[in-house]
C-alpha cells in the first residue's frame, strides 16, 4: 500500500511510520526537515499549512494517516481542510488521524464532549477544540475516516492490553502508551472496525 503520512517527526507519527515500513508499505510523509532514508520512504520537504505541499505528498497514494499534532497552533485546522480536498481530488477514500479523548463523548453530560462535560481534568480547552473542528470536518465528509483518540499520552513501549470503544473512552481508562497508540492506529488503517467514528482507547 502507498501511504501519505503527516506528522511523521512525531512521537506517535514516527512509530507508525516505521511500523508502515517494517511491513513494506511504501511511504510517503510530508516534513520540514529531512527523516531518515528508507528504500520505501519519500520525504515531502514543506509545510502541512501549504496547499501545493499537501497535495505534493498524498499524489499517489492509497490512504492517509494524521499524526498532526496542536502544539498551541493551528496548524492542525490548517491543514485538514488541505488535506480532505487533496484526497477527494485524488479520489482517496481512507484517512486515520490521531485526536484526543476529549472529543469523546462525555459520560457525565448527555449530549457533551468529554472535555465540554466535565470528564476531563485539563484546565486548557484549545487542543480539544482544535481537534473537535478537524473531527467536525471529517464528519460532514464523504471520506472513510477514523479518529483515534487516546487519553494521557506517555512514551511508552507497546505492551498491549489495552480497550476500544467507539465514541466513548473505555471506563476507567487513564492512559495509553504512545506506541500503543500507533499500534492500534497503523491496524485501524486496515480493519475498519471504527469507520466513520471516534475510537477511544485506553489500558
Amino acid at each position: 500500500m502507498r501511504i501519505a503520512l503527516f506528522g511523521s517527526t512525531g512521537r506517535t507519527g514516527s512509530e507508525i511510520m516505521k511500523r508502515a515500513l517494517k511491513d513494506g508499505h511504501h511511504v510517503t510523509v510530508l516534513a520540514r526537515r529531512q527523516v531518515s532514508g528508507h528504500p520505501n520512504l519519500k520525504v515531502v520537504i514543506g509545510d502541512a499549512r501549504n496547499r501545493d505541499d499537501v497535495k505534493a505528498a498524498i499524489t499517489g497514494a492509497d490512504a492517509v494517516i494524521s499524526a498532526l499534532g496542536t502544539d498551541r497552533s493551528t496548524t492542525l485546522t490548517e491543514a485538514m481542510p488541505l488535506i480532505i480536498g487533496a484526497m477527494e481530488a485524488e479520489g482517496i477514500r481512507r484517512i486515520v488521524t490521531i485526536g484526543t479523548a476529549g472529543i469523546l463523548n462525555s459520560r457525565l453530560t448527555p449530549g457533551a464532549l468529554r472535555f465540554q462535560g466535565g470528564d476531563s481534568k485539563r484546565r486548557s480547552t484549545f487542543a480539544a477544540e482544535e481537534h473537535e473542528s478537524v473531527y467536525r470536518m471529517l464528519e460532514a465528509s464523504d471520506l472513510d475516516w477514523t479518529v483515534v483518540c487516546p487519553t494521557f499520552l506517555p512514551d511508552g513501549e507497546a505492551r498491549g492490553g489495552y480497550r476500544t470503544e467507539k465514541d466513548f473512552l473505555p471506563e476507567g481508562g487513564s492512559e495509553i502508551t504512545t506506541d500503543d497508540t500507533a499500534a492500534f492506529a497503523y491496524r485501524e488503517l486496515f480493519d475498519a472496525r471504527y469507520n466513520k467514528s471516534r475510537a477511544g482507547i485506553a489500558y
